[in-house]
């Protein structure tokens, strides 16, 4: 690695509407290095890479790239430059092929050339193939689970040859074993010389990858440490004054009767068979395996998206058959998926209609809404939430990533349910937004709430459950209390019934306005 920087950002300030999001940040990156960039949402992460990228212009400082000032940055001349970002949130086009996703930016064609496919394949099979991603080139990119299409952008940016590579929450939606294949192949990258600036709200996974750290808090550097002397309980004292501990502020749990049962619950169309589970009244019971496993295709199931055709559902000991959305929330279930962009909200429109959309059936007045009622639901959600946002008519667009499953979660709280689903409920939001979340869980569940908590965040797991029900080959294969649960039992009954033949978590489709 060179002592020289090969990007370098001088004292960059940047301001939106009088708030100012970056106030005089300083940062560089050498060739080989992997320079790990934390914070909360709102510390100015987003705000800096924005800059680095061309997307925005700073207000003030400067950027160097190779010892030679930058004098009007640009998107165009940023990937000129070798500057390369994959975020959080896939960028690919559905109906394209995976191999179609990967070849745009990378092939430069004239109007009247011709295509050479069997290449395009090759080269999209060879760069999937680095990152170990088990993914046919030829399937359309919107089939693709959301690890999937995560793994697809990172293979399209290793094939821009990029100098600089911004991974911006690249493992969020991947699992333990897909977040080592990745790092192996960062590794690679960083002996070839490449830069990387690696942004992670998983702060236990910096030390497996990252050189250096800096920690920006309110638009400023709090501090640039090497990794090696940096932890986790560090970092988050350092990020928000907050020890490990309240990340995981779980209280101890007094489960009530069951509230629902599964029994030899299975759906043949994405393979989940024989589940027998029983999640009662106050508890919070997480669902860990591997991505493929089944554990989303079991909540689909629950909510009536892809009907069981074998087994029964009992809910409150009654036998129910759910086939729609709309018996599930009359059966008092309500499920928060993992996209929380795609199926959770509609960024577009106002808190107060997102908050509501659940509910459209108690505010039906006479062929109308009854507005009136609408505002005092959103108002009771967003106090008791404690949503951040200047008014109720906001778009969702305008919050933060933990105000926006706050958002969600408080459109389903409105249907007044007895169970509740949540798909991967603090991906992607920072520290001090996921200790909020973990905090609304335990106070959900003392009023007799009822929790199915899928995730894939290891200490998630750990810390937030009562009991732990593992699945793998789309079937239940061990239930752990908390007392019991560690990572070597769960990996192990996640990894051994793996061996079969895996199913497959079909991307959930949109949900529409009348759920």
């Amino acid at each position: 690695m060179s002592d020289m920087p090969l990007l370098e950002v001088i004292d960059a300030t940047k301001s939106y509407y009088g708030v100012r999001a970056l106030d005089g940040v300083s940062f560089d990156l050498k060739a080989g290095e992997v320079h790990a960039i934390v914070g909360e949402n709102g510390a100015g992460k987003s705000t800096l890479i924005r800059i680095i990228t061309g997307a925005v212009q700073p207000d003030g400082g400067e950027i160097r790239f190779n010892g030679k000032r930058v004098l009007e940055n640009s998107p165009r001349f940023s990937k000129k430059l070798g500057i390369a970002a994959i975020y959080q949130q896939p960028a690919l086009f559905p109906e394209l092929s995976v191999s179609e996703n990967i070849a745009i930016g990378l092939e430069e064609q004239g109007l009247w050339s011709r295509i050479d496919w069997r290449q395009r394949q090759r080269r999209a099979r060879e760069l999937l193939g680095r990152i170990g991603a088990m993914i046919d080139p030829e399937t359309e990119a919107g089939q693709l689970s959301v690890p999937e299409q995560q793994l697809a952008e990172i293979a399209r940016a290793l094939g821009a040859h990029a100098r600089v590579l911004i991974m911006d929450e690249p493992t969020a939606s991947l699992t333990n074993e897909e977040a080592q294949s990745l790092f192996r192949v960062i590794v690679g990258l960083r002996e070839q010389g490449t830069a990387i600036i690696y942004i992670s709200h998983r702060l236990e996974e910096l030390s497996s990858v990252a050189d250096r750290v800096t920690v920006l808090r309110d638009g400023r550097v709090v501090e640039t440490l090497p990794m090696a002397k940096a932890n986790t309980s560090a970092l988050i004292r350092l990020m928000v004054g907050r020890e490990l501990s309240a990340v995981f502020p779980k209280t101890p749990a007094e489960p009530g009767e069951p509230v629902l049962e599964l029994c030899d619950l299975g759906c043949s169309t994405t393979g989940v068979r024989s589940v027998n589970l029983q999640l009662r009244s106050g508890e919070i019971l997480g669902i860990a395996g591997l991505v493929g496993a089944g554990r989303t295709a079991l909540a689909r199931i629950i909510f009536g998206l892809t009907p069981a055709d074998e087994g029964s559902i009992e809910m409150g000991g009654k036998r129910v058959r759910i086939t729609s959305p709309a018996q599930a929330i009359r059966c008092r279930i309500a499920y928060v998926p993992e996209d929380r962009r795609r199926h959770s909200v509609i960024p577009e429109m106002a808190i107060s209609a997102n908050i509501t959309l659940a509910s459209l059936d108690s505010l039906a007045r006479r062929g109308g809404m009854d507005f009136r009622q609408e505002r005092a639901m959103a108002r009771e959600q967003i106090i008791s939430l404690g949503i951040k946002t200047p008014a109720i008519y906001s778009p969702v667009s305008t919050l933060s990533g933990g105000n926006q499953q706050k958002v969600a979660l408080g459109r389903w709280l409105c249907t007044n349910p007895s169970v509740l689903i949540l798909d991967e409920p603090t991906q992607g939001i920072d520290v001090g937004a996921k200790a909020q979340v973990h905090s609304l869980m335990n106070r959900l569940t003392a009023q007799g709430l009822a929790i199915l908590m899928i995730s894939s965040d290891m200490p998630e797991i750990l810390g937030m459950s009562d009991r732990i029900a593992v699945m793998a080959n789309g079937t239940i294969t061990g239930i752990l209390d908390r007392e019991e649960a560690t990572q070597e039992k769960i990996l192990a009954l996640a990894i051994d019934a793996s061996r079969l033949t895996p199913t497959t978590e079909p991307s959930p489709p949109q949900m529409g306005p009348a759920l």
